[in-house]
């Protein structure tokens, strides 16, 4: 482990400063927005905004670094980035920040190519579940350690952006200093909605709908804190809630996946999303029953999402895969465009607390729809699955398909364990 983390570590560092200041403006962008008064269907279009964003730099990015080379993209967005964090504040108009935004999710998903791609480079065939594990582990705990630091300025001001600009610069000292090797990024053409939903139609409708439940956690979160009257220090730990449960339930489940019919995991993941949607719901005017919720209704969502991935990987053939990464990625992109406009509207028509309204919904959609999927087709023996890899939802195509690969080569290897 020692040996692995010593190859990477200035890329997980690089990566912690990059969710710090990421995990930063995620949350300011609802306290800020409430601020000035913003409704909740401004705050759902700037949010889809980072979103719509995100899915066009995912499919661009690889062209821009095969034109110019991984340096270039990686410092002429992380500049790019910067510079839109701290326009934020300068320009409080929800048109702007729409425009923003956009820019920002490029810019984020471009960084998450590059960045995921020398990661995947430096490791071997021996270390890359350990590389990716400790990638995501990086991640999570950035943007947790982010709402720490929304306690320390006033979001009525512009100092948190400007921190929250300076640690994405700061970040790209540790990675662009130290990388040597440049990596080839070839990242394969994304499989036909059609028939990715062919293959595999709980992967393809469950990756939509939690795209639309994460974006809705992550980018409505603190808008929903914010008009129910939490104070700063609430919100922030009612955000780092929802990705600490992520970080706590994941190996559990993990666990759980590599040993039973992922169909049924997969709907209890999804009613206990429910069951906590219903208790944030009912009990959100008391603090620590709105903390358990937020950390049951976030943990189970990312782990869903690796799942989600692994069950599809179960149903194709390994030359398949990369390009059902790519089909994957950008159908959660899709749920992560609409979800906050559906949350948006339904807070604005009806009240806050339409926020778990959506998400339970949306849980109960996934969670049936997989029941139904089990009338459908028989299950895949437990000896013959892919193996499990925890991947994050913000994952690029990059990290989807080295995943992918990990699994199959290390359920092969179980399975000739077995053998012997």
């Amino acid at each position: 482990m020692i040996r692995m983390l010593s190859s990477v570590w200035a890329l997980l560092l690089g990566i912690v400063f990059i969710m710090l200041g990421n995990g930063m403006h995620f949350t300011l962008i609802g306290l800020r927005g409430g601020i000035e008064g913003f409704s909740s269907t401004e705050l759902a279009i700037i949010t889809s905004g980072y979103f719509l964003g995100f899915l066009s730099g995912a499919r661009l990015t690889p062209l821009m670094i095969q034109r110019v080379g991984h340096v270039r993209v990686f410092a002429a967005l992380g500049s790019l980035m910067s510079t839109g964090l701290i326009a934020l504040p300068l320009l409080t108009e929800p048109w702007a920040w729409t425009v923003l935004r956009v820019l920002v999710g490029f810019c984020m998903s471009g960084i998450y190519v590059a960045a995921e791609s020398w990661l995947n480079a430096a490791a071997t065939n021996e270390t890359r579940g350990k590389v990716l594990s400790a990638y995501m582990i990086a991640q999570t705990l950035g943007i947790i350690g982010a709402q720490g630091l929304l306690t320390l300025g006033d979001a009525a001001t512009s100092a948190l952006f400007i921190v929250a600009s300076i640690l994405v610069s700061i970040s790209f000292a540790p990675i662009l200093l130290t990388v040597s090797a440049i990596p080839v990024v070839e990242v394969a053409r994304p499989m036909p909605l059609r028939s990715l939903f062919t293959s595999s139609p709980l992967g393809t409708v469950g990756i939509f709908l939690l795209g639309s439940v994460y974006a809705t956690q992550s980018g409505m979160g603190a808008v929903f804190g914010s008009q129910i009257g939490m104070s700063v220090n609430q919100i922030a730990l009612f955000v780092a809630m929802l990705f600490a449960g992520a970080l706590v339930l994941q190996y559990p489940i993990g666990w759980l996946s590599d040993r039973m019919d992922r169909r049924i995991l997969i709907f209890g993941l999804a009613f206990l999303g429910v069951l906590s949607c219903l208790l944030g719901w009912s009990f959100g005017d008391t603090l620590w029953p709105l903390m358990a919720a937020a950390f049951f209704a976030g943990g189970v969502t990312t782990p869903l999402y690796a799942l989600l991935v692994a069950y599809s990987n179960d149903s194709l053939s390994a030359v398949d895969m990369p390009a059902a990464s790519g089909g994957l990625v950008f159908t959660f992109g899709l749920g992560a465009i609409a979800g906050p406009l559906v949350t948006g509207w339904a807070m604005q028509r009806l009240d806050p607390y339409a926020f778990w309204l959506v998400l339970g919904a949306t849980f109960c959609a996934i969670g049936l729809y997989a029941l139904y999927r089990m009338t459908q087709r028989a299950m895949v023996p437990v000896n013959e699955t892919d193996s499990y890899l925890n991947i994050l939802p913000t994952a690029s195509t990059v990290a989807v398909e080295a995943a992918g690969e990990w699994a199959v080569e290390n359920a092969e290897a179980e399975r000739d364990d077995g053998e012997i």
